[in-house]
C-alpha cells in the first residue's frame, strides 16, 4: 500500500507514488450490473492503494466528465456513467449531488444523456444533472481560459473570403478558449469517462482529449493543427486547478476506433471486454495508442511508427509516466 493519507473530502491530487498504477478489470459483458461489480472493484483497490476516499467534501459535489462528440457510436456507455454514480451514492453522494457535463447539447441528446427536444423534460440522466457547456450559463467564467494566437475555424474562414485578413483586434475573444470551470470550482472532485479514437491532430483521442480540449470553448481550431493541438491539451492539462480536483480516468473498451476518428465509423473499431482506471492520463492514452497501432496493423492500415509528441508534452508536464518498465499494470480478477 502507498504511504499516503488523505484528509476527509481533500487533496486529491494525483501523487508520484499513484501514477504508475494502471488497474484492469475484465468485465463479464457491458450490461449495468457488469459495470457495477467492474466500476466497484476499480475504485476498491484505487482507494485501498492509495490511502484515498472519494466522500462528500466541503463543496459535496462530483462532476463526470464524458464524452458524445462522436455521437452515439462511441459514447461513454450509459452503463459506465450509471455504475459510476451508484458507487458514488454508496460513498455517500446523492445524485443531485453528482452531475455530468459534455460539450455540446445537441450530442448529449442525441446520444441519450438528455431527453430528445420532442420529449422535454428535466434535464437530467438516471436522476443526475446534466449539463453542455455550449449552452449552459454557469460552466464557464470569464477568469478561466486557455490562451492561444490559434484563430477560431470560423474566424479564419470569414478573413480569408474577405481578402482582409485576419486580426485579434476586431475580436480579443477569439484567443481564448474557455475551461469548464464547474468541474473544478463547485465540485470535491471529478471523474474523467472518455472514450478512445485515433485522431489526426492528437495521434490519439482519449483520457487527455476528454479532459482538455473536448472540455474546452473554441476547440475546434487545435484540431486542424498537428502542431498545436498536443502542446494545448498538455498544458491545459496541467492547469493545476483543474489537475488538482482530476481524481482519475475509467476507460471502457466496450468500443474504440482505430482509424478515421473522432468521427464515428463502425467499420474501424475494436471491442474488449476490459475496463481500466488509472490517476494518469498519459499512461491510459499510451497504452490505447498501442492498441489502435496494432489494429490497424492486422487490418493492413498503415501505422504511425513514431510515437505522437503528446505522450513527451504531457509526461514532461508532470500528468504521469507513460513508458512501460515506468508502469504498474494490475488486472483485477471478474466478478463470478
Amino acid at each position: 500500500m502507498l504511504l499516503a493519507a488523505t484528509l476527509w473530502g481533500q487533496d486529491y491530487r494525483p501523487t508520484a507514488a499513484e501514477k504508475p498504477f494502471v488497474w484492469e478489470y475484465s468485465l463479464n459483458g457491458f450490461s449495468q450490473t457488469d459495470y457495477e461489480y467492474g466500476v466497484e472493484s476499480l475504485i476498491a483497490h484505487w482507494e485501498k492503494t492509495t490511502g484515498k476516499t472519494l466522500a462528500p467534501g466541503a463543496n459535496g459535489k462530483v462532476g463526470l466528465k464524458v464524452y458524445t462528440e462522436s455521437g452515439p457510436g462511441l459514447m461513454t456507455p450509459p452503463n459506465l456513467t450509471k455504475a459510476v454514480i451508484t458507487s458514488l451514492e454508496k460513498r455517500g453522494f446523492s445524485r443531485y449531488q453528482i452531475f455530468i457535463i459534455d460539450g455540446t447539447e445537441s450530442r448529449l441528446r442525441e446520444c441519450g444523456y438528455l431527453p430528445s427536444r420532442s420529449g422535454m423534460g428535466d434535464e437530467t440522466f438516471f436522476d443526475v444533472p446534466v449539463y453542455a457547456l455550449d449552452t449552459s450559463a454557469d460552466m464557464t467564467n470569464d477568469l478561466w481560459f486557455y490562451d492561444s494566437n490559434l484563430p477560431s475555424r470560423e474566424r479564419m474562414a470569414r478573413a480569408i473570403s474577405s481578402g482582409r485578413g485576419f486580426s485579434f483586434e476586431e475580436d480579443p475573444n477569439d484567443r481564448k478558449s474557455f475551461l469548464a470551470s464547474k468541474l473544478f470550482n463547485e465540485t470535491d472532485f471529478w471523474i474523467n469517462l472518455p472514450m478512445v479514437s485515433d485522431n489526426e491532430a492528437l495521434g490519439v483521442s482519449g483520457a487527455i482529449a476528454n479532459a482538455t480540449l473536448w472540455n474546452v470553448t473554441n476547440n475546434q481550431r487545435f484540431f486542424q493543427s498537428s502542431a498545436n493541438a498536443p502542446v494545448a491539451a498538455a498544458e491545459i492539462g496541467a492547469i493545476p486547478e483543474l489537475y488538482d480536483k482530476w481524481v482519475f480516468s475509467i476507460v471502457s473498451l466496450e468500443r474504440y476506433q482505430f482509424l478515421g476518428g473522432p468521427r464515428f465509423n463502425a467499420q474501424y473499431t475494436g471491442r474488449e471486454k476490459r475496463l481500466w482506471l488509472s490517476a494518469n492520463p498519459v499512461a491510459i492514452d499510451y497504452l490505447m495508442w498501442r492498441k489502435l497501432m496494432k489494429d490497424r496493423r492486422s487490418a493492413q492500415f498503415a501505422v504511425q511508427e513514431t510515437e505522437p509528441p503528446l505522450f513527451e508534452y504531457a509526461s514532461t508536464l508532470g500528468l504521469g509516466p507513460y513508458r512501460l518498465n515506468e508502469l504498474k499494470l494490475r488486472k483485477l480478477a471478474p466478478a463470478n
